[in-house]
């Protein structure tokens, strides 16, 4: 081989390792340039997990304090309500000298007062189960007597608004059940059929023994619920369709506390309705054996 394609050799192998060299120089840069932005950007979501680590600590804060603010106020309201709802109650029983546009407003405050009432309860209610959650301490109960004694109250409010509430169920039918938790799914039931329905209607009341399982049934002739809204129906601040008859509020919150209530009695809450053709809500409850020592 001769001097001269020696010496182009030694040209294009050192043309070549200057060629990777630069390369290599360009593609270090490249990879530094990048490591920067990489850098960069987790320093960027660095602080940025940091804002939100604050924000969530933040917000976690400002909803404790919100649900201590509503609770102390639900449960400082609720007692000057239970003192009006009680006055209230008393100057009805002794309207001979009212006249009736005094009786009118007679009755106007105490559906106020009571549907007030109604809302704080739902409110504590909710905040008792997001808090504590449900404790069931079952004890044997005379359903007939105890739906009978509670319509009491609502048939006067329910009076106001030209509204009938019917009681059908069988003497005497007995079931272990938490009265207490089941007094607020009544009170829930019979408070929506109330403020749904306009007057001169009915509500039906009713309690089916069906051996295993005991039904109470809430039916209305208010304006139904569609098919499309009813999924929603037992979910948390849902407002549908349907408005209240006489301008009462709601929290949305009331037919949720009685699906929870009832899913933790093991039973089951649905509703059946049409528009036009009023709701009917029932709730289906298991019976257990009842105890010889349990008190009525």
């Amino acid at each position: 081989m001769s001097y001269r394609v020696i010496l182009i050799l030694l040209i294009f192998l050192a043309a070549l390792l200057l060629l990777v060299v630069v390369l290599q120089i360009r593609l270090y840069r490249k990879l530094k340039a990048r490591n920067k932005v990489v850098l960069s950007q987790s320093r960027k979501i660095k602080n940025q997990n940091l804002e939100l680590e604050k924000q969530n600590k933040e917000l976690i804060a400002l909803d404790y304090e919100k649900q201590q603010i509503v609770s102390v106020v639900s449960h400082d309201l609720k007692g000057p309500f239970n003192r009006i709802f009680a006055l209230i109650q008393l100057m009805a029983t002794s309207v001979e000298n009212l006249t009736e546009d005094q009786k009118d407003y007679m009755g106007k405050m105490h559906q106020i007062v009571a549907d007030g009432l109604s809302m704080i309860r739902n409110l504590l209610d909710n905040r008792r189960l997001e808090e504590q959650g449900i404790e069931l301490s079952p004890k044997a109960l005379n359903l007939t007597a105890f739906l009978s004694s509670l319509l009491k109250n609502y048939r006067t409010l329910a009076e106001k608004k030209k509204i009938q509430i019917h009681l059908n169920a069988p003497e005497g039918l007995m079931m272990e059940v938490d009265k207490s938790y089941l007094m607020r799914v009544v009170e829930n039931l019979l408070s929506n059929a109330m403020k749904f329905s306009p007057p001169d209607t009915n509500i039906n009341v009713k309690l089916v023994d069906q051996k295993d399982t005991v039904e109470l049934i809430v039916e209305d002739e208010g304006p139904g619920i569609s098919a499309e809204e009813q999924p929603r129906l037992f979910q948390k601040y849902q407002r549908l369709t349907p408005r209240p008859t006489g301008g009462e509020s709601s929290t949305g919150l009331g037919l949720f506390i009685v699906k929870t209530i009832v899913e933790k009695m093991d039973g089951t809450v649905r509703c059946e309705s049409e528009v036009g053709k009023g709701s009917k809500f029932i709730v289906v409850l298991k019976r257990a054996e009842l105890k010889k020592d349990l008190v009525k």
